[in-house]
């Protein structure tokens, strides 16, 4: 468990970096990746590097399955691949594999489920959630509403600290769902799930979790903590590539009382009977909808058969021993104290670094091998993965920060050009 400070219970100092690697149980896993040389990666938060075992599957997936078993691939191994994808995320997440599906993006998956939440109990109309949760969760509650109207669904955005409060009051009795991400994508905050979880459910209230910023860190434990809903990305710390499909799951119980609204071929009880009417399959097949993307689940299935030689426990210690270290590294480095350090109660794998000139310090950063990236508005954020990144690295980039600070080199033209993508 984490403990209340985001720290582990081990006091570090700066002189036990390579020794904390070479004791680190979980140092060979760092040889599966593909690792740039000369460069750190700390933006496993946004997008997963690559994995050997993830090349050699797209490698056969191109050249053998499609190039060679063309069609015929779909029934040696292509149509069972978000059921399979599903069985290898389960242990990651807590959850039994009958109650999760790999399939779209957590954008369609949020509709899926948002919509068939509404549907279930239309006597409750809000959708409850913070101003602060990562906004395409948002974007689609407000384009679920406007297509609805506003009497069917209603989206109410509250400050964290207000929502014992809001579910505690009459205004509970209207909430549909709280949709919750379990860390916040800007300040790295995780949010006490078993906790808000339960105060959701006195309140008569489902809850969504979104996992994308912690599915492959921190624990989840969807069974055990009787979550409603949860959907994830696959391209962050599960490392399944960019644009990787993303998961949807289920509670067991509520899977029979709802109706998916984007009811696709692949949904269909039967889809090879070409029926005109649908029939939605049972269980977590029902939340199929299109013919899925067979590259991107590919990759995906081999990204996750990592996880099948790792200790989740391992991976969640180290998590908060890296953050520790970054944390005391920066408190103890003259040269950063310009720097505000996002304190948060609870950590997620993610330290964020408040600066004015944050953007520029992000690009000086990056142009020296570290690759971290920026949120608006003034936010430096280091995202740190236990599969790949050392001990040493976090000395390594708070050195190259301290020298970027002290040198001013940030106020170069050079790093003031931002592109689409930050």
């Amino acid at each position: 468990m984490l403990n209340k400070s985001g720290f582990g219970s081990t006091s570090m100092s700066q002189s036990l970096p390579q020794q904390m690697d070479a004791d680190d149980p979980l140092r060979l896993v760092r040889g599966q990746f593909i690792l740039p040389p000369g460069e750190i990666y700390l933006d496993g938060n946004s997008l997963g590097p690559l994995l050997i075992a993830v090349q050699e599957r797209l490698q056969h997936t191109i050249d053998t399955q499609w190039g060679q078993g063309l069609i015929r691939s779909w029934n040696e191994s292509w149509i069972e691949l978000p059921q399979r994808v599903a069985r290898k995320l389960a242990p990651v997440v807590g959850a039994s594999p009958a109650d999760l599906i790999c399939a779209d993006s957590v954008s369609i998956n949020l509709f899926k489920i948002l919509s068939a939440s509404l549907s279930l109990s239309p006597e409750r109309t809000t959708i409850l959630s913070l101003t602060d949760m990562f906004p395409t969760d948002l974007y689609i509650a407000e384009g679920l509403s406007a297509l609805v109207g506003a009497d069917r669904c209603r989206l109410k955005l509250i400050e964290y600290a207000e929502l014992d409060a809001v579910l505690n009051s009459q205004l509970g009795s209207q909430i549909n769902v709280l949709m919750m991400s379990q860390v916040n994508f800007r300040t790295g905050e995780a949010y006490d799930l078993p906790r808000i979880t339960q105060l959701a459910h006195l309140a008569g209230v489902r809850v969504l979790w979104d996992l994308s910023h912690s599915a492959g860190v921190l624990p989840v434990n969807l069974v055990e903590n009787k979550i409603d809903f949860a959907v994830g990305c696959g391209y962050k710390f599960l490392n399944g590539g960019p644009g990787a499909p993303a998961f949807l799951y289920v509670n067991h119980e509520l899977q029979p009382k709802l109706n998916q609204p984007l009811s696709g071929w692949m949904g269909h009880r039967a889809p090879f009977e070409f029926s005109p009417q649908y029939e939605p399959a049972p269980g977590m097949d029902q939340f199929l909808s299109g013919t899925p993307g067979i590259l991107s689940m590919s990759a995906l299935d081999a990204a996750l058969e990592l996880w099948e030689h790792i200790a989740l426990d391992a991976v969640f210690e180290k998590s908060q021993k890296l953050t520790q270290l970054f944390i005391e590294s920066v408190n103890q480095a003259p040269a950063l104290n310009d720097f505000n350090l996002i304190k948060v109660p609870v950590r997620g794998s993610q330290v964020s670094l408040a600066h004015g000139d944050a953007f520029a310090i992000s690009q000086a950063l990056i142009d020296r091998g570290i690759i971290c990236d920026f949120r608006a508005p003034n936010l430096v954020r280091f995202g740190f993965s236990p599969l790949y990144n050392r001990y040493q690295d976090i000395l390594t980039t708070v050195q190259v920060l301290s020298e970027i600070m002290v040198s001013k080199c940030f106020q170069q033209a050079q790093y003031q050009q931002s592109g689409k993508v930050t």
